[in-house]
């Protein structure tokens, strides 16, 4: 039983859930050693509200739980934000106990409520809510917003907009009962991987509506109550439900029958860390938790999956592993194999082939292809293939990497790049299209920036920059986060993740480019609106052999589609910004990307 004096969200807000500590296996197949929560809360104004109700083992703690906090007083309504039967076992047990409150809920909810509840009669006892519908108790005013495969059809979430708090049903829950102490980060993303992960597109969403939204506490059903650093807790769900990539380091997945795939995957393993890997994580499949390894999957930005050829298939831990991964959107990765067979390998054929059905998965060019025990050459396929996965890391180490590679300009195209400069207080960066090689003996590079630019400013008084090539991986925020603020009045790499700096002292990207050169200028060509500034190249290394990302690219698969529907007047080509208005001033420059009425196009 919750202790009465000690349960306070807010003033009005007190928490009722219970901890559980009898379940093993969430779900029936996620591992729990510290137990579970159910999270139920009431809100105490002129009219009480109950927020779910909790599991069905634990009906008479939650109802005391409830008694205890009403201090005499009954409940008007019951708001059912998830059917699933760990926040709403006991629906029924609640209307009985309480005969004059109410239930709230979406029209799908009752739907589902009805076949949860056969004998239930709520007739006269129904409050139905659409999205952005309210509730108002007094002071407090609930809003209902809708989030549907988040992550069944008719959850919704809250909001009270008088304490700003988000009841955010199954969003922002974690593994683990609420009297252990445990990081947040890893059962929060096991969690969100293993139940939510396959809908991130629906979770984006969410988090869109969110963002309109002043929040200060968090409540979700399952996991501690959020109320400090709340913009990590978003972050991360930003990242996972985007399918980005939240740390550098390789994951090698393996199963093994007599020890040689095994075998490899420990020279592997070293190998790869010998070659300034940042993380290495290895999971053997027959014995590690599986849901641990689907969450790690996701988090790093490469994979190794090794295994034998098992019954012309593959070892059934392995299958069932990548079926995890690819039912769940598995994409944006890197993937290295290594296959084992004794006389027919099949095993990175069948294992490739699962993968047909996901979204921008690159492949590793060598493949480790075992016949039984592990060989010279095989050897060699190890060494190539880790050489390979760890080309980035070596490059980003000024240790081991190639400095003088000027193969990086061969990256140069109709491109876009983020220009790196320091100020000599922060470093800044933006986002140019134009950048040529003009000679190759010497090698010089042309870089044309718009004066309007801070980055024009501090590059013509300070004579260095880096140019990073961006790759096809980079998302829309390297966009937002170099192209549509100023340098003068941000500091663009506060939270950005993934830098180092090269000789010349500047940064230069490890995430989102496939190389970048360190250019000091020689010459300056002013152009009028922009200046153009001739450059010699004073190092250059290349990261990865991924394509370079193009103009086209950006515009066919990264920008987002603007939302023009209803609107009269122009929007901006490259960021999507829209001007309302009959005609398009000539002298316009977007707010956002800083381009002129040349690339404005008319609406519709």
């Amino acid at each position: 039983m919750v202790n009465c004096s000690n349960n306070k969200v807010t003033e009005d807000i007190r928490y009722v859930g219970v901890n559980d500590h009898q379940v093993d296996l969430f779900e029936g197949q996620y591992k729990v050693p510290n137990g579970m929560c159910y999270n139920s809360y009431v809100i105490l104004d002129e009219k009480v509200a109950v927020m779910d109700t909790v599991d069905q083992n634990f009906t008479h703690e939650w109802l005391d739980n409830i008694e205890c906090v009403l201090d005499g007083r009954k409940p008007d309504y019951l708001v059912v934000q998830h059917m699933e039967p760990d926040h709403a076992a006991n629906i029924e047990a609640f209307m009985n106990n309480y005969p004059e409150a109410k239930v709230v809920a979406n029209e799908k909810t009752f739907v589902m409520m009805a076949n949860f509840f056969r004998k239930l009669n709520l007739e006269g006892r129904k409050v139905e809510v659409g999205n952005g519908g309210t509730l108002e108790l007094g002071k407090h005013t609930l809003t209902f917003v809708f989030a549907p495969m988040v992550h069944w059809p008719e959850v919704m979430v809250t909001y009270d907009s008088t304490d700003k708090v988000l009841f955010s049903a199954d969003g922002f829950g974690k593994f683990g009962a609420l009297d252990v102490e445990e990081p947040w980060d890893d059962e929060a993303r096991r969690y969100y991987i293993g139940i939510v992960g396959k809908y991130g597109k629906q979770v984006q969403d969410l988090l869109k509506v969110a963002g309109g939204l002043d929040i200060a506490t968090i409540c979700p059903l399952h996991g501690p109550i959020l109320t400090e650093n709340l913009g990590h807790y978003i972050k991360k769900y930003d990242q996972w439900s985007s399918y980005a990539v939240e740390e550098d380091g390789i994951v090698v997945a393996y199963t093994s029958v007599y020890g040689h795939t095994k075998a490899a995957v420990e020279l592997v393993a070293k190998k790869l860390k010998e070659k300034g890997c940042p993380k290495v994580v290895v999971y053997d499949l027959a014995r590690d938790d599986m849901a641990a390894a689907v969450a790690d999957a996701f988090r790093y930005g490469k994979l190794v999956l090794a295994t034998t050829t098992y019954n012309s298939e593959i070892y059934p831990f392995m299958k069932f592993f990548i079926d995890h991964l690819t039912e769940r959107a598995f994409q944006g990765r890197t993937i290295g194999l290594i296959e084992n067979g004794s006389w027919a390998p099949m095993a990175a054929r069948i294992m490739k082939d699962m993968f047909k059905n996901s979204q921008k998965i690159t492949w590793a060019k060598n493949t480790v292809k075992i016949m039984s025990s592990l060989s010279d050459e095989n050897l060699q396929q190890i060494e190539a293939l880790t050489d390979e996965l760890c080309r980035e890391y070596l490059a980003q180490n000024s240790d081991s990497a190639n400095k003088n590679d000027m193969t990086a300009l061969f990256r140069i195209g109709y491109g876009l790049y983020v220009v790196t400069s320091n100020d000599g207080k922060k470093d800044n960066g933006l986002i140019v299209n134009t950048v040529t090689q003009l000679t190759d003996n010497p090698n010089r590079v042309a870089v044309n920036i718009n004066k309007a630019n801070y980055s024009h400013h501090v590059i013509k008084q300070t004579g260095v920059l880096n140019v990073n090539c961006l790759s096809v991986e980079a998302p829309f925020k390297v966009f937002q986060n170099f192209g549509f603020q100023s340098g003068r009045a941000v500091d663009k790499f506060a939270d950005w993740e993934g830098t180092a700096r090269s000789d010349n002292g500047l940064l230069f990207l490890t995430r989102y480019i496939n190389a970048f050169m360190s250019l000091k200028v020689e010459q300056y060509l002013d152009l009028g609106t922009h200046g153009m500034f001739i450059c010699s190249v004073t190092e250059a290394r290349v990261l990865s052999d991924k394509e370079t990302m193009t103009y086209t690219y950006y515009q066919n698969n990264v920008k987002p589609r603007p939302q023009t529907e209803g609107k009269k007047g122009y929007v901006c080509k490259v960021c999507g910004y829209i001007h309302e208005g009959e005609e398009l001033p000539d002298d316009i420059v977007c707010p956002l990307c800083k381009h002129g009425a040349a690339d404005f196009e008319p609406i519709g």
